[in-house]
């Protein structure tokens, strides 16, 4: 029987330590496995990555060509349907919810409903994006999905773009822009740039 006096580590995942420079008969000693002299000798000295002894490193040597945008990529979180079935029927389920759930953690721009599953209960979800077959079973479960606000403020100058009936082609973007209450700014011009445009005319008139 199993008891905590007779409890052993699993057979090799235990080793004792290698002591250094116990003589050299020990086959440690001496310099006890750095080698003689040199940066990597010393207690301390470490060579980054990519170090080629002060020559052109390679990364710097290769030509650079393309776009890559994965410093623009944005992270979301990913949850799934099936991982909401622990919560109880008609519970709020916001970010602050699922992170002290641990279904959520670290850092990300926004979280993200997939509809992998079946929702077997109703409930009020916050988050920032849904796939249509997740808001699909949410519904339909009696559950109700809301679309935080304030992260993307382009998609609301958009959105009263799409009501004030403007489109591409068919005029300005005035209307919308009085729809939302902003007015169309004007660049000031210097008050040099305005006397010598006064000269012009009283010598032109």
């Amino acid at each position: 029987m199993m008891r905590l006096h007779n409890l052993r580590p699993r057979p090799g995942s235990r080793h004792r330590v290698k002591r250094l420079g116990c003589g050299e008969s020990s086959g440690h000693g001496k310099t006890s496995g750095k080698g003689h002299k040199g940066q990597k000798a010393r207690s301390g000295g470490s060579i980054r990555l990519g170090f080629e002894g002060g020559q052109m490193p390679l990364i710097r040597r290769l030509p650079k060509r393309g776009f890559n945008n994965a410093a623009f990529h944005k992270r979301y979180a990913i949850v799934n349907l099936s991982d909401l079935n622990a919560f109880e029927a008609g519970a709020v389920v916001n970010e602050q919810l699922l992170r002290e759930s641990n279904l959520v953690r670290g850092h990300f721009v926004g979280i993200k409903i997939l509809g992998d599953g079946e929702l077997k209960h109703d409930l009020k979800v916050e988050a920032d994006k849904v796939s249509a077959a997740a808001r699909e079973k949410i519904e339909k479960a009696g559950g109700t999905i809301t679309l935080r606000e304030g992260r993307t403020p382009k998609a609301d100058l958009v959105h009263a773009v799409g009501e004030a009936g403007t489109s591409t082609g068919e005029g300005s973007v005035e209307p919308a822009l009085q729809a939302t209450g902003k007015k169309k700014s004007s660049r000031r011009l210097p008050a040099k740039v305005k006397a010598l445009a006064k000269k012009k005319t009283s010598q032109e008139s």
